[in-house]
Parts: C-alpha cells; sequence; structure tokens
C-alpha cells in the first residue's frame, strides 16, 4: 500500500532544513507504529519519497511525501493521527492511497505557486519592474552550480507574475513558476527584478502536475472545516520533545 501525504509547514519550523523535516516525518510514522516499508540491502531505509524541497525561512501550504507500507491501514483519522503526532507549524491535512505506477513526486511536479513578500523598493518601482520582466521576450541570469558559471535565459520559467498589493514591510507578489526545463527559485526571481531588492516572507501554496494537459495539484486541499483542531498544549509538548531531539543530534 502506497500513500501519498499533503502537509503544511509554517512558523518557526520554517527554520528547519528539508532534511530536519523529513527525519520528524519518518519519527512521526514510527511513533504511530505504522508499518513502514524497509528497502533492502546493508543499511535499510525506510521507503519515503519527498516531493520538491523547500528552502530554509520558507513557509508552505503544500508539502508532500510518498510512503510505502507494508500493509493497508484505516485512512479515515489518519491525518489527525500523524498531526498529533508532529511539532507545531507542521500539519497533515490530506492522506490519499497511491495508485501503482505513478510517477515521483520529484518527477510529476512541473511548477509551483508562490506568495513572495519583497523588500527594499516602493510599490510603484516593484509594479514597474514586474511590467518590464513581463514584456521581455528573455532575461539573462548568471548561476553558479558545481563551481561553475552559466548564463541562462529564465523568462520562459516566469509563467505567471502579480503585484497583490503593499503589505507591513514590503510588496507582496503571487508568482508561478517552473520547476522542469528552465526552473527558478522564488530568490532568483527577486534577484531578476531589479536591484537592492531582498526576499522576505515566501510560502509556496500549491505545486501542479500535468494530466491531460491541465494542471492538478498531487492532493487537493480539503475544506478547513473538516480538519481537526488541536489544543495548542498538545502540539507544544511534542514541538518541544521533536526539536530538542534534533538540536542534541546536531550537536
Amino acid at each position: 500500500m502506497k500513500l501519498r501525504v499533503r502537509f503544511t509547514e509554517e512558523g518557526k519550523i520554517r527554520f528547519l532544513s528539508h532534511r530536519d523535516v523529513a527525519r520528524i516525518m519518518e519519527r512521526s510514522f514510527r511513533k504511530l507504529r505504522l508499518p513502514v516499508a524497509y528497502s533492502q540491502g546493508f543499511s535499510p531505509r525506510p521507503k519515503f519519497s519527498f516531493g520538491l524541497a523547500l528552502s530554509v525561512a520558507h513557509e508552505s501550504d503544500a508539502e508532500y511525501l510518498d510512503v510505502e507500507l507494508v500493509t493497508p491501514v484505516d485512512l479515515e483519522d489518519l491525518p489527525n493521527q500523524l498531526t498529533q503526532s508532529l511539532p507545531d507549524g507542521l500539519t497533515v491535512v490530506a492522506v490519499e492511497i497511491l495508485e501503482p505506477g505513478s510517477t515521483s513526486l520529484q518527477q510529476a511536479i512541473v511548477c509551483c505557486r508562490w506568495n513572495i513578500e519583497v523588500l527594499g523598493a516602493p510599490l510603484p518601482d516593484v509594479t514597474v519592474a514586474v511590467a518590464d520582466l513581463l514584456a521581455s521576450s528573455e532575461h539573462l541570469l548568471e548561476r553558479t552550480r558545481k563551481g561553475k558559471a552559466s548564463i541562462v535565459d529564465v523568462r520562459p520559467a516566469i509563467l505567471e507574475l502579480e503585484v497583490m498589493g503593499p503589505t507591513d514591510t514590503g510588496v507582496q507578489l503571487k508568482a508561478l513558476l517552473a520547476t522542469e526545463g528552465t526552473s527558478l527559485r522564488p530568490s532568483e526571481l527577486v534577484r531578476v527584478l531589479t536591484e537592492n531588492l531582498e526576499e522576505g516572507r515566501v510560502r509556496r501554496t500549491h505545486q501542479f502536475t500535468m494530466v491531460d494537459g491541465k494542471r492538478c495539484e498531487p492532493i487537493e486541499a480539503p475544506d478547513p472545516s473538516t480538519q481537526h483542531q488541536l489544543e495548542p498544549t498538545e502540539r507544544n509538548d511534542l514541538s518541544r520533545s521533536l526539536l530538542s531531539d534534533l538540536e542534541e543530534r546536531a550537536s
């Protein structure tokens, strides 16, 4: 039985690395004694497969992981059970059975939607910069990967870009950025807009796959009214335990 899990990351948990979040999720499954399948060989590993890594300090409404189980489990209350075993800031919102032969998350995701706050320029200047970028046929960006510099035209990776308005500290943008072919990160988008801009609060709101030529989410977000609300103390005690364990490992 293969499952696909959708979860959110927000608050202080955003300062953990992708690897640390993966460890927390794996520990959550162990805590609930779920029958996770393991790989064969000298060093067996649980069969978890995570989606595109989220940069440190970014929040998200749409993170995903795939996990293979040895035996079936009841899915009805599994999101709530997983959430209760996770620290504050990580919330499992949906779990679905994954069809056999489904494409891996890393290969399936073609683009992501972002809310990006930019700092360092007033609203009129940012609006002009966005309009100029959208009107351009190409925009070259210098990248350094594995010690090698290259010049890439990143304009095709900007599928949508819109100025949403001012925030308390900057200007809010909404962007749809490609993740396959020519890809673009939010931090790179800020760089190509105009000089002296800095990245503020960033949140990934959607990840999309392509099904029959249409963009689809791997799991649709459920109605908020159907989600279980936990008491703050119930989550905070778990947060202290899990985060302190990670700190001990790091030291």
